[in-house]
């Protein structure tokens, strides 16, 4: 396996809010590798969709791959990762550099932009709100 192939979702209830990660891994051949759900506490939801890319960078160190291929439905964070889009926000420039720092460890990372209506995204929303329900006592 030299290619994943990941689908990542953050989010909040509130913005900001209690929120979370949830994260799909695939092979080249889209065979499903891992998933991968985390709470994170409040946040906004930019900040919970980049820590899901900061998350995945990390865990893709475990299966020693040269690329990286995102599929995110946050606009605006797919498009600061590309370049496309300026930051302002403090906390969000943190994260970033974060991000790309991590990008490092890998030969190439790319990121697309994906609808909401997805189903690997929707996969991963669904992890988002199974953390956020464990959570709150909901599971």
């Amino acid at each position: 396996m030299n290619k994943l192939l990941i689908y990542t979702d953050g989010g909040a209830r509130g913005n900001p809010g209690p929120a979370a990660i949830g994260i799909v891994f695939y092979d080249e051949k889209r065979n499903l590798v891992a998933k991968h759900k985390k709470y994170l506490g409040p946040k906004t939801n930019n900040q919970a969709e980049y820590l899901a890319v900061i998350e995945a960078l990390r865990i893709a160190k475990k299966h020693v791959v040269e690329e990286l291929i995102f599929y995110l439905d946050s606009e605006l964070v797919c498009r600061q990762l590309t370049g496309e889009y300026k930051i302002k926000h403090p906390e969000l420039m943190k994260l970033h550099a974060k991000a790309k720092a991590l990008e490092n460890s890998y030969s190439k990372v790319t990121y697309k932009n994906v609808p909401r209506e997805n189903e690997h995204i929707q996969e991963a929303d669904a992890l988002v709100n199974e953390a956020l329900d464990a959570h709150a006592g909901y599971v």
